[in-house]
């Protein structure tokens, strides 16, 4: 149930990273995967603030905050190139 539940959260969390970093989703297996990859920068990030997240809207919060990060460095290396 936990990897189901992390699957989830993770699309959530990519779509509405999308919705605020450049106005639109990535399709489903897009947002899942920006989403857990976020997931993965966003406890990375709060544990180094010291912080965690002990539940699901918490999970959610942090999963969004990683992978808004994300597609802000995603988005300055594209401009590099």
């Amino acid at each position: 149930m936990g990897f189901i539940l992390a699957l989830i959260i993770g699309g959530i969390a990519g779509w509405i990273a999308g919705k605020v970093m450049r106005g639109g989703g990535f399709g489903i297996l897009g947002n899942i995967v920006v989403g857990v990859v976020g997931a993965v920068i966003g406890r990375l990030i709060f544990a180094l603030l010291g912080l965690g997240a002990h539940n699901i809207i918490g999970s959610l919060v942090v999963a969004v905050i990683g992978a808004i990060v994300l597609l802000w460095i995603v988005s300055l290396i594209k401009r590099k190139t």
